[in-house]
């Protein structure tokens, strides 16, 4: 089978130029050479590639290599290609080769001179391809990302599930499956459903001891991102985003605030992504801004940073994306922006979809907020959940909770009645219903069982609902809980809990992270704390002056979040005043002169060093929909029909209008208003913010009017009068 009789060492020096081998290389290696089978499962960075490439070039044919991404392929054969005399030692067989390409391939193929054939599994799909590689000879076939198999793993693609028959029907050679995430359930999936039940089974540690992990709450987020990045200025970082245009959006805003970046997602065209991923790869650019389109298979060594603007999906989702960081040994950062209204849109997508995938999605989710909100360990969470027992003392205070450890308590009477519940209830029920049951809340559920009959029934009602969720998750990384992974979540007790329950022991919980109030909105808001409350106090008695002054109440001369932001940003021009958030070009000359003498003169008294170097610019057109709103509304259209012509509900495009509007433009909605509500209705809410309101709060407004009139018509009203008198 060998082509040459060389040791394997000799062989890696040969053609890769390295001394000795990561891991378990050398065993995975000799073990397809000898004709078995492999399971390899290998952190991002461990080495994958090598256990499949260096068997190719030694053994006689060709490899087949399943590979779910056309950019990866180009990727390990452009490195595959770099790293031999051989030109056409490794190829690609996708749809993005023309008929003259693919024959080419095929013609390098059967020479023999090429090792390595990477093949998308639409394209092993093929009857031509079938036929073909039935001609030649194939040394082994190598399933790359092989958790795509899984309907639990994280990138689940059906056309995976389709390989065993495909590869049966080529003929029967050793098959190498390899993941850089996969947990006990998704590594059972991927075996069966190659048929290799009885594979050796290779797994490294999942502890990539270099990454630091943290989670922060969404708020001000994009100022939080500009302000990490910074921080490694002139270093390369990925960020993540759920949407397209999300993607868009921020890489634009890190670009006018002198970050080089880029976005990457699937809907742009394949040149200009493969362009923008060599920029990436180059150092032409710092930072891609990216779905998770980007980065699977990137061998980028020196990626100081990944950040989440939103939630990802799943656990392993956010392992894999984390693990592009810090390949090269150095310290990696990780950090993961969180807002359970992220985890409450991902829920709405699901909707609409097979019952089975709603409730494995669901359960993903479950466990990506149970990371989020844990107070333990991060690295002990994550290992965990991949099946791997780990010592938070050797963390090293390389995630948030390690190095600012919240507050611990004796969980032992916690516990108990959580696993005397769970007893109870037989063992058959998720989390939430079991702590429906311990606080005594009467569902659907709870009757449909009788189990709001049992003696247990409210046994922990004077806790709160985050609490036993605590103890649910803490119970489990201590091994007194399990979840039955195939039964979609179930909570089992395992012996080690069996034993607790019989003599409890003293046991200490955490306190967990509490995101409930956290507003995900990225603007100051009424009521948040400001940095400089004295300054704030002196802006306030003078846009109160000026309010009076004008006959007009204070909120129309600066809303209280352009205050908040300027006790921050402490602006002395006008035009450093229309960087302020509400302040536009208009407001800024009408109301700015005295509020920037007295922040200059402020500064000057006090000594203060402005922050100037960061004032984060926002886009004056997001996305360019500002423009398009206001032609729109010109054009008198309905304001459902041009929130649907962007891709938004109204409720989104109110919120944009109130922000055109409180940037100083004049919006005219009157056709709009007048078929929601009749004049008198329109007089009367028009009187209460000219006269009566102490602050433009819609829901201090709800509360006048005892819920005459809906927050929407209360919302399009207060646009009304500020686009009137304030601008």
């Amino acid at each position: 089978m060998l082509a040459t009789e060389i040791s394997l060492s000799e062989s890696l020096q040969t053609y890769f130029g390295f001394s000795s081998f990561k891991g378990e290389q050398e065993e995975i290696i000799q073990n397809l050479l000898d004709g078995h089978d492999s399971f390899v499962i290998m952190p991002t960075g461990g080495g994958k590639s090598l256990c499949y490439q260096l068997p190719a070039l030694m053994m006689d044919g060709t490899a087949i290599v399943i590979s779910p991404l056309i950019a990866l392929m180009k990727n390990q054969v452009d490195m595959i290609r770099h790293a031999s005399d051989n030109e056409v030692v490794a190829h690609f067989l996708n749809s993005s080769l023309s008929k003259t390409e693919r024959q080419h391939v095929r013609d390098c193929v059967r020479s023999g001179k090429t090792k390595l054939l990477y093949v998308a599994p639409e394209s092993l799909n093929k009857e031509e391809n079938i036929e073909f590689f039935k001609e030649v000879q194939i040394s082994f076939f190598a399933v790359d990302e092989a958790h795509c198999i899984s309907e639990w793993g994280h990138d689940f693609r059906p056309e995976y599930r389709r390989l065993k028959p495909m590869m049966e029907n080529i003929g029967r050679v050793p098959i190498i499956a390899l993941t850089a995430t996969a947990t006990p359930k998704v590594q059972y999936d991927i075996k069966k459903n190659l048929g290799m039940l009885d594979s050796k089974v290779f797994k490294a540690s999942f502890n990539r001891e270099n990454l630091f992990y943290e989670v922060r709450p969404k708020k001000d987020v994009e100022k939080e991102i500009i302000r990490l990045v910074r921080q490694y200025e002139g270093q390369s970082g990925i960020i993540y985003c759920l949407s397209r245009k999300k993607v868009e959006e921020l890489a634009e805003i890190l670009k006018v605030n002198g970050i080089k970046s880029l976005p990457y997602h699937a809907g742009l065209d394949g040149t200009t992504r493969a362009k923008y991923q060599d920029m990436f790869l180059m150092k032409d650019v710092d930072v891609i801004v990216a779905t998770i389109a980007f980065g699977m298979g990137i061998d980028k060594p020196d990626v100081r940073f990944v950040l989440h603007h939103d939630i990802p999906k799943s656990l392993e989702s956010y392992y894999q994306e984390t693990g592009r960081a810090g390949r090269d040994g150095g310290e990696g950062r990780c950090v993961v922006f969180y807002s359970y209204k992220d985890i409450e849109k991902l829920e709405k997508f699901l909707q609409g979809k097979p019952v089975a995938e709603q409730e494995i999605g669901k359960q993903l989710l479950h466990e990506m907020v149970s990371y989020a909100e844990t107070s333990i360990c991060r690295r002990k969470y994550v290992l965990h959940y991949f099946g791997e027992e780990f010592d938070s003392g050797r963390c090293s205070d390389m995630c948030d909770n390690c190095k600012n450890p919240k507050e611990e308590f004796e969980g032992k009477d916690y516990v108990a009645k959580l696993l005397n519940v769970i007893s109870e209830v037989k063992q058959r029920h998720k989390s939430k219903h079991v702590v429906d049951v311990l606080r005594g809340v009467v569902t659907n559920e709870c009757q449909m069982y009788k189990h709001d009959d049992l003696a247990v029934f409210g046994s922990g009602k004077d806790e709160d609902v985050p609490l036993w969720n605590a103890a649910i998750r803490q119970s489990i990384v201590l091994g007194l809980l399990s979840k039955d992974v195939e039964n979609y979540g179930l909570l089992k007790i395992t012996e080690k809990g069996r034993e607790f329950m019989a003599n409890p022991f003293s046991l200490k919980l955490v306190k967990e992270h509490d995101y409930s109030n956290i507003d995900e909105v990225e603007e100051p808001r009424v009521g948040r704390a400001v940095s400089d409350p004295k300054l704030f106090k002196m802006m306030d008695d003078l846009r109160k002056r000026i309010a009076k002054s004008k006959g007009v109440p204070p909120f129309v001369v600066f809303q209280d979040p352009s205050l908040a932001d300027m006790a921050i940003q402490y602006p002395v021009t006008v035009d450093e005043l229309q960087g302020i958030v509400g302040v536009g070009q208009g407001k800024a000359l009408r109301y700015g002169k005295p509020f920037v003498e007295l922040i200059a003169t402020y500064v000057n008294e006090n000594q203060i060093e402005r922050a100037q170097d960061f004032v984060v610019k926002t886009l004056v057109n997001k996305s360019g929909s500002k423009v398009n709103i206001i032609k729109n509304i010109d054009r008198k259209l309905p304001l459902e029909d041009i929130a649907s012509a962007q891709g938004k509900e109204v409720d989104e495009l109110i919120n944009e209008i109130e922000g055109i509007v409180a940037s100083g433009t004049k919006v005219d909605l009157d056709y709009y208003l007048n078929d929601v509500l009749d004049q008198d209705a329109q007089e009367e809410i028009y009187d209460y913010f000219m006269e009566d309101a102490e602050s433009d709060s819609i829901d201090q407004a709800f509360e006048e009017f005892e819920g005459d009139y809906t927050e929407e018509e209360l919302r399009l009203m207060r646009i009304k009068f500020m686009s009137e008198v304030a601008n």
